[in-house]
């Protein structure tokens, strides 16, 4: 009985140990280093120059609590969470590490998923490791344009219309191929 039980306790503590934990938010300073270089076709910069970069500045403007206020929220706009979902999509996570800060906008992360499993170099340089650690893959241009418009939609109070093929030239970021 007793061999039974530890048998039993020891596939229950492998079984579960060997689990992946849930990956956590490790922010753009986790990135950086590495997405920065030429060789990665200096994939921050990019980044940083677009929209999504200031997207959780754009909530703190007075512009922003006006249409807070309008849509009937009693909040301002950098703290209220229906703002937040697309502005700094991780706000509201508990799965972050020290290192990850809200009011970087919408980050590396809100797109390629929760990095801390696959943030390091040796992970990186294997895209099947990367994805299979956690890194969010896209099968086709119709997948990530799905992803964009779960923001880029008409729930949002400023919403002109989004044209996916535009704004995707603007913002896209592949690794240079080797030559």
């Amino acid at each position: 009985m007793i061999k039974q039980s530890l048998g039993i306790v020891t596939l229950f503590l492998f079984t579960f140990s060997a689990l992946p934990a849930q990956n956590k938010f490790v922010g753009t300073k986790m990135c950086a280093p590495c997405h920065r270089t030429e060789k990665q076709g200096k994939q921050m910069d990019i980044w940083q120059k677009s929209p999504h970069a200031s997207a959780y500045k754009a909530l703190t403007t007075a512009k922003a609590n006006e249409v807070a206020k309008q849509k009937g929220f009693t909040t301002p706009a950098a703290e209220t969470a229906e703002c937040l979902s697309c502005h700094a999509p991780e706000h509201a996570a508990k799965n972050v590490e020290k290192s990850f800060n809200a009011q970087e906008g919408v980050q590396c992360e809100t797109c390629h998923g929760a990095g801390s499993a696959y943030k390091t170099i040796t992970i990186m340089k294997d895209r099947a490791k990367s994805i299979a650690a956690g890194m969010t893959e896209y099968k086709d241009a119709a997948a990530i344009e799905a992803k964009c418009r779960t923001c880029h939609n008409e729930k949002s109070p400023t919403f002109k219309g989004f044209n996916f093929e535009e704004y995707w030239n603007k913002i896209k970021h592949p690794v240079p191929k080797a030559g």
